[in-house]
């Protein structure tokens, strides 16, 4: 539970609202594909009797599942690309062992690249290096194999098999990057030519095996064709390694991955074998009412990241929920404090006394080219633009998982179509998730979102006092800007492109400033279950920086507007400034309340600390809450060392 979890409820019910309603004669037509897809989750009886024979059919088209079938798998002429190829065509992914994908060319951000990457793993890294015994890891073995069982595998061959499984997936985590060398993007950016690509990796045939994943005969690739190889290394030890792999091994793991995926758009066996999992790696012991599992599922919000994918729901939501919900002063408001914030951040970077001239100048130009998106672009209220946008995509009212795996396709097939168009930066189909709380910077863009849905709860309100709508979203778009200057932003110019603007001694400067906050946040550890965990903080720095900028941005815009404006009324019954609910308007943004294995979870993979530390962390820094709270110096929110990057 959290201050995020109570607005996204409140989204949740209103969407429920929008999901039931009757078609309306003029809407678009992707409006009852959006209704069909909840229709066809709700329906758990449709789910019982058909979603576990619709895997199966799926799983027969790739060959089926070792484990379960025996004898009558067939191993010959099997190749793990192959196995690859066919899983990306039926819907599901194709990244298991290598990941290929489309995106932004990270030196010419107009320019979409193909990209070669190290694979996601089922399980993530940083709990799969600590080895079998592991108990988290035993969870997830132990996961694979009831899951091997229910599909029909005895449990014998189910224990044997997937104890192969997971020890081959160890190998894979072993061989991948850590986070904390990802957050490097030159290390990242490694084009070539398919051409010099396949000298890496012979027993690949690129040229073939990415025509077919693209799957479209007006976008194909010769061995001329540009690729990021991402992490050279991995496909240099990957290459060897599976060669010693033997191909059942191979194929019950991608197979296991397929089904994974699969679990949660199943019946509830399916269902409670999942839930038994989670119960493990996040604490959580009991299911989601139905109704919301539908909704989050529906609008991408279920941890599948849907939304985030252009091709997906999320500018149909979007346009559903703005008609109905969103009241347009609002996003005037957000604009103004977008406008002054930003004017701010500009005046801290003029009186940074670590930073020459030149560098400072590129840093204006960076802060002078950043495109706000508030709310939602005026587009997605187009339903002829709508209906253009989700062309060919169709979803039926009952059949869940073939829906979700529909539109898997939809979206891929999204990306591939984009391939040899330059990027519009501006573009609506990029920013259309409006029913979405969250805000987002992104550096290849070099802009900062805040999409409707987070203009309300305790982040905004238009008839609220402004040390109040400050101290909640503002601190969360001088966040969002600030990310533009965090150890990640900072390596991207103005247009997005992976150029180096920094002067050697102001990197140099930049470098020390940073491992202040790493070692400041790196030092914050949590208790979870008698184990001490210490926060990362080189893989929490970026979030750190930006939490840091954002309060300090937030609160000197604040009282820019106080000196021009005067004070504004306090709030009744409460004994504080206005500085003070300041502050605690801030703070409340990240109140929190998790299970002992979410916070473990979040502490070893999430690149945001625990909500505590992005209170007390930025605010021992800042001299201003001290003096408004009267901590003496040396007092825990009153440090002698404060570290302070913008």
């Amino acid at each position: 539970m959290s201050s995020f979890s109570t607005v996204r409820d409140k989204l949740n019910e209103r969407l429920l609202k929008l999901f039931n309603g009757e078609t309306k004669v003029n809407g678009p037509d992707i409006y009852d594909s959006v209704r069909n897809l909840y229709q066809s989750c709700i329906n758990e009886e449709q789910i019982e009797d058909s979603s576990k024979d619709e895997l199966k059919e799926l799983l027969a088209t790739l060959g089926g599942w070792p484990v379960v079938e025996g004898d009558k798998w067939i191993e010959d002429g099997f190749k793990w690309y192959i196995l690859a190829q066919k899983s990306e065509a039926v819907g599901f992914s194709s990244d298991r062992l290598l990941s290929m994908s489309i995106g932004t060319d990270a030196k010419d951000s107009t320019k979409r690249m193909l990209s070669l990457d190290q694979p996601s793993l089922g399980l993530s890294r940083e709990y799969l290096i600590k080895g079998a015994e592991d108990k988290d890891v035993q969870a997830y073995y132990q996961y694979m194999v009831d899951t091997a069982v229910w599909m029909g595998a005895t449990p014998e061959v189910a224990a044997k098999e997937m104890k192969d499984v997971l020890e081959f997936e160890l190998i894979l985590a072993n061989m991948t990057l850590p986070r904390e060398e990802r957050r490097n993007k030159t290390a990242l950016y490694n084009p070539m030519t398919i051409e010099e690509g396949s000298k890496i990796y012979p027993d690949l045939p690129w040229v073939n095996h990415i025509n077919k994943i693209l799957n479209n005969p007006e976008i194909t690739v010769d061995k001329t064709e540009i690729v990021n190889v991402a992490v050279p290394k991995y496909v240099r030890e990957f290459k060897e390694m599976i060669k010693t792999i033997p191909a059942k091994i191979q194929a019950n793991y991608m197979i296991w991955r397929n089904v994974k995926f699969a679990m949660g758009y199943l019946g509830s066996e399916a269902n409670e074998i999942k839930l038994k999992y989670e119960k493990v790696i996040s604490g959580k012991a009991s299911k989601s009412p139905r109704w919301e599992k539908c909704v989050k599922s529906t609008a991408g919000l279920d941890g599948t990241y849907f939304y985030y994918y252009e091709g997906s729901l999320s500018n149909a939501i979007g346009s559903m929920f703005v008609k109905k919900y969103f009241a347009g002063p609002a996003k005037d408001m957000a604009d103004n404090m977008v406008t002054n914030i930003m004017r701010e951040f500009k005046v801290m970077l003029d009186e940074l006394t670590w930073m020459d001239q030149d560098t400072k100048r590129d840093a204006h130009r960076k802060a002078d080219l950043i495109t706000p998106h508030i709310a939602y672009p005026k587009e997605i209220l187009n339903n002829q633009l709508l209906d253009d946008f989700y062309k060919g995509l169709v979803l039926q009212n009952e059949g869940y998982l073939k829906n979700i795996i529909t539109l898997n396709k939809f979206i891929n097939a999204y990306y591939v179509s984009q391939l040899r168009t330059p990027i519009d930066k501006q573009s609506w189909k990029t920013h259309g998730g409006a029913a979405v709380v969250n805000a987002f910077y992104s550096s290849a863009e070099n802009s900062i979102q805040f999409p409707a849905g987070i203009l309300d709860g305790v982040f905004f309100g238009a008839d609220r006092p402004l040390y109040m709508n400050y101290g909640a979203i503002g601190l969360v778009i001088g966040h969002e800007i600030t990310h533009g200057f965090d150890d990640q932003g900072s390596q991207k110019d103005g247009h997005g492109n992976l150029v180096n603007w920094w002067k050697p001694k102001a990197k140099a400067n930049y470098l020390k400033k940073t491992q202040c906050v790493i070692d400041q946040y790196g030092n914050y550890t949590v208790e979870v279950d008698g184990e001490t965990l210490n926060i990362d903080g080189v893989n929490t720095q970026g979030e750190n920086i930006a939490d840091m900028g954002g309060a300090k941005e937030a609160f000197r815009a604040y009282n820019k507007l106080v000196e021009l404006n005067g004070p504004e009324p306090l709030l009744p019954g409460l004994n504080y400034s206005q500085r003070q609910l300041f502050w605690l308007s801030s703070a409340q943004a990240w109140c929190n309340v998790m299970r002992p294995a979410t916070l473990k979870n979040r502490v070893l993979t999430d690149p945001h600390s625990p909500g505590n530390f992005r209170v007390n962390g930025p605010f021992a820094n800042m001299p201003e809450f001290s003096q408004d709270w009267g901590c003496p110096l040396r007092s825990k929110m009153n440090p002698v060392k404060k570290c302070i990057v913008w």
